[in-house]
């Protein structure tokens, strides 16, 4: 899931080719655009409500293995993702299973059996401003001083989101920082993510970062599996968390990437904490403090400054 900003480091090769004529990034957007743009966002907005439910008949680790292993299996069904890598990209890939599959995936239903399911969504509208904080330590170059104020409000924003949880103090402050932790591997996952997609293809990187995570949650996930307490509603939640939002949307966001440019199409990203918080509230009667939304307004803010500002910045 926020899985949306995966986007910002696709390639669009690989959708150029699928879509043959691709439109210009500088126009307006078609009904089209926009139904690529809603569409992954909702999706991956979804997500933590699918694994909350998940949670009601299968432990932490199996949710993470089950979806993983899902969306595996639904992008080997788009034919992109059987191009060939060369062997030398592998060692890469592998720390790219780690860092944006297996570890973060793994840390977001921990800390869902801590804190509600609507303010991990919310916390995730940070996850833009994880990418760059790490982009700027990589590069060892600090950020323009647009970016910087993008940045500050955005990080401003999620405080307030997480302030309500760590006033509860124990099991909420360890959730909150268990989806920190994930939002700054995810942040380390896209910087690496971006070069590979480039040259490979997002599509064919994605499908084999999944495969090589299978394996790595496989042994702590499928004993949870094979005890899980299911039933259908769990059962369906789950594969639709794997088939969706760690399958089909990709494919539908790379399309957009391709279409739109990554800057404009990651803007998918902000459709993902309204997303979260209304499902939380109206499904799972989850109480969400007044606080922790305007801290999500105002992280989301926060992401659309950045954003405009690597944009300007970028023509």
């Amino acid at each position: 899931m926020n899985e949306a900003s995966q986007l910002a480091g696709m390639t669009t090769d690989p959708v150029r080719q699928a879509l043959r004529t691709p439109l210009p990034v500088e126009r307006k957007g078609t009904l089209l655009d926009w139904v690529f743009l809603l569409v992954p966002g909702t999706i991956w907005g979804t997500s933590f409500l699918f694994i909350a439910e998940g949670l009601e008949a299968v432990g932490p680790n199996g949710v993470t293995f089950t979806r993983i292993a899902v969306g595996f299996l639904t992008l080997l069904c788009v034919p992109a993702s059987r191009r060939p890598i060369p062997t030398e990209a592998w060692p890469r890939i592998a720390v790219l299973s780690v860092v944006w599959m297996a570890f973060p995936l793994t840390l977001f239903p921990f800390a869902e059996q801590r804190v509600t399911s609507a303010l991990t969504g919310m916390l995730n509208g940070a996850s833009p401003l994880f990418v760059a904080l790490v982009a700027s330590f990589l590069a060892r170059k600090a950020p323009s001083r647009s970016v910087l104020s993008g940045l500050a409000v955005g990080l401003a924003g999620a405080f307030l989101v997480a302030l309500p949880s760590l006033h509860e103090g124990g099991n909420s402050l360890v959730g909150v920082l268990m989806i920190i932790t994930a939002l700054a591997s995810y942040g380390v996952a896209y910087n690496l993510a971006r070069p590979l997609q480039m040259k490979y293809g997002a599509i064919p990187v994605l499908t084999r970062a999944l495969g090589l995570a299978v394996v790595l949650t496989a042994p702590l996930g499928v004993p949870e599996v094979l005890h899980g307490r299911w039933s259908l509603w769990p059962l369906l939640s789950l594969l639709a968390l794997g088939a969706l939002g760690t399958g089909v949307a990709f494919v539908i966001a790379s399309i957009a990437a391709g279409r739109l440019g990554a800057t404009r199409g990651s803007a998918t990203t902000f459709i993902i904490p309204p997303v979260a918080l209304m499902l939380g509230v109206v499904i799972r009667h989850e109480r969400v403090d007044a606080v922790s939304i305007l801290g999500a307004a105002v992280c989301l803010a926060g992401a659309m400054l950045m954003r405009r500002a690597q944009d300007h910045a970028s023509r």
